[in-house]
């Protein structure tokens, strides 16, 4: 079932983050960005609010959560209601997709990269962007996720977990980049991401579908 409620009843306090984190956010659009494609039809799975998709010209997703879609549709993206296991896309119809996120409120994360798989063309990407649970960052929403408003029924993967999924479905991870060095507090100015993982807390994978 969706773990929609708290995205529908706290939209402002999620944009909200944002703005009190401003460097943190523009330190992961800047990640995203660098495995993103120059071209193609691009999708994100999870589109939320539109905070990243906006910025990075990805034009339409899709969210399970009605109070994200209208905001998503307010900024001018083309949004589709889905759950990350039953897209509402073609087989073989974007080039890629996008999750920020999103993997950690997914009820089945291995029929999530399956779903990922059959709507991408041959060829396609999937570039995976998350909170790793090792991660500084991390360790602290795991130890306080039972008081935080969004993070209370998610679930946090390692970047070893979210490979290994990868590789069962169909994907090589092709490269791997992080970013959010040091805590949230401490993040004062846009950071360079860095190529590989384990000091960074967030960070972004880039799949190829076999």
């Amino acid at each position: 079932m969706p773990k929609t409620k708290p995205f529908d009843e706290h939209l402002k306090e999620y944009e909200e983050w944002f703005d009190s984190n401003h460097f943190v956010y523009l330190s992961e659009l800047e990640a995203v960005k660098q495995l993103l494609p120059a071209k193609g039809r691009g999708i994100e799975v999870g589109i939320g609010s539109g905070l990243f998709a906006e910025p990075l010209e990805i034009k339409e997703g899709c969210d399970p959560s009605a109070e994200m879609r209208g905001k998503a549709q307010k900024r001018g993206l083309k949004v589709k209601e889905c759950v990350a296991e039953n897209l509402p896309y073609e087989n073989n119809s974007v080039d890629y997709v996008l999750m920020v996120t999103t993997i950690c409120f997914v009820d089945d994360p291995q029929k999530t990269f399956e779903e990922i798989n059959r709507i991408l063309n041959p060829g396609g990407l999937v570039v995976v962007a998350f909170v790793d649970k090792d991660s500084p960052v991390g360790k602290i929403y795991l130890e306080n996720k039972d008081k935080s408003m969004f993070y209370k029924e998610a679930t946090f993967f390692g970047t070893d977990e979210i490979i290994e999924l990868l590789q069962k479905t169909g994907f090589t991870t092709d490269r791997i980049v992080q970013t959010v060095f040091g805590l949230l507090n401490e993040v004062k100015e846009v950071q360079q991401p860095k190529e590989g993982y384990g000091e960074g807390s967030f960070v972004v994978l880039k799949g190829i579908k076999n």
